[in-house]
C-alpha cells in the first residue's frame, strides 16, 4: 500500500499519487488503470475518494472512462491527421484545395439565412445584425474517422454583387473562390486560430473524449481592395489533427520618392 502524506483534500493526494505515476511512465499510453477496489487498497482510502480522483485526472485529460470497461491512460501519440491549410491553383486558375479530397460529407449540407454577430461582424468588418447566407458541413475522414465542422459565411451584399453565391451558398470552398475571381476579384486570406473548450453540441458533434479542446480555424477571403468577402470557421478536436501551413515572405510595398 502507498501511504498518502501529503497537503490538500485526499482525492486531489490520490489524483497526485495516480499522476506521477502515469507520468514516470509506470501506466503506460492507452493502458487500463488499475480497477477502484485495487486503487482503494494501494492508497488505503475509500471508494469516493477514488472515484472523485478519477474524475480530477479525468477533467484534466490525463484519462479516458470507458463505460463497461474501466479508466484508461489517454495515448500522447500524434494526431490523427495533419490539415494542409494552403490554398493552389491549377494551370486553368482553378483553386486546389490540398485536403479536398480527405473530407467527406457525414450528412447533406444545411443552408440557411442568419445575422452577424459581434464576433463574425468584427471579421467581415460588419455591423451586428447584418445579413448574411450560411451553409453547414459536417465533414469526416474516412481514414482516421476525424469529424470536423465547417461553416460558410456570406453576406448579402457580396451575394449582390455575385448571384451565384446567393443561388448556391453551400458550394465547396475551392468553388466559391473560382467564382469570386470570376467576378472580377483578386484573392488573398487571412486565418486565426483559437483553442476552447467545446460547448455541448460541439462535443457531442465532433464525438470528442471529455476534457478535450477544439481547435477553431476562422479564414477571412478578401477582394481586391482588400474587403472581407467570406468567412470560413472550422472546428475539429485538438486531440485529432494538427494544422500545417506554407509560409511565404510578403514584398514590402516600394517606397514613394521624396519630391
Amino acid at each position: 500500500m502507498t501511504e498518502i502524506q501529503r497537503p490538500g483534500a485526499l482525492y486531489q493526494q490520490v489524483a497526485a499519487a495516480i499522476r506521477e505515476a502515469i507520468l514516470a511512465g509506470e501506466f503506460a499510453p492507452d493502458s487500463l488503470l488499475p480497477s477502484e477496489a485495487q486503487l482503494m487498497a494501494r492508497y488505503g482510502v475509500s471508494r469516493p475518494t477514488v472515484r472523485n480522483a478519477i474524475a480530477a485526472l479525468r477533467a484534466e485529460g490525463l484519462i479516458d472512462v470507458r463505460h463497461g470497461k474501466g479508466s484508461f491512460v489517454r495515448a500522447d501519440g500524434q494526431p490523427a491527421l495533419t490539415i494542409e491549410r494552403r490554398v493552389s491553383r491549377t494551370a486553368d486558375g482553378r483553386f486546389v484545395m490540398p485536403n479536398g479530397d480527405v473530407w467527406d460529407e457525414a450528412e447533406e449540407p444545411s443552408t440557411y439565412r442568419t445575422r452577424t454577430t459581434k464576433a463574425t461582424g468584427r471579421l467581415l468588418e460588419l455591423g451586428e445584425e447584418e445579413a448574411l447566407f450560411g451553409c453547414d458541413r459536417l465533414l469526416v475522414d474516412s481514414g482516421t474517422g476525424t469529424r470536423a465542422m465547417h461553416r460558410t459565411l456570406i453576406p448579402f451584399e457580396v451575394a449582390e454583387g455575385v448571384p451565384l453565391l446567393a443561388e448556391e451558398p453551400c458550394k465547396r470552398p475551392a468553388a466559391i473562390y473560382w467564382v469570386l475571381t470570376q467576378a472580377g476579384h483578386k484573392l488573398w486570406w487571412s486565418e486565426t486560430v483559437r483553442a476552447h473548450m467545446p460547448l455541448p453540441d460541439e462535443r457531442t458533434t465532433l464525438q470528442l473524449p471529455d476534457a478535450t479542446p477544439i481547435l477553431h480555424l476562422a479564414r477571412i477571403t478578401h477582394g481586391t481592395d482588400d474587403r472581407p468577402l467570406i468567412l470560413e470557421e472550422l472546428r475539429v478536436g485538438a486531440d485529432r489533427a494538427e494544422l500545417a501551413y506554407r509560409i511565404t515572405a510578403d514584398k514590402q510595398p516600394a517606397r514613394r520618392a521624396r519630391t
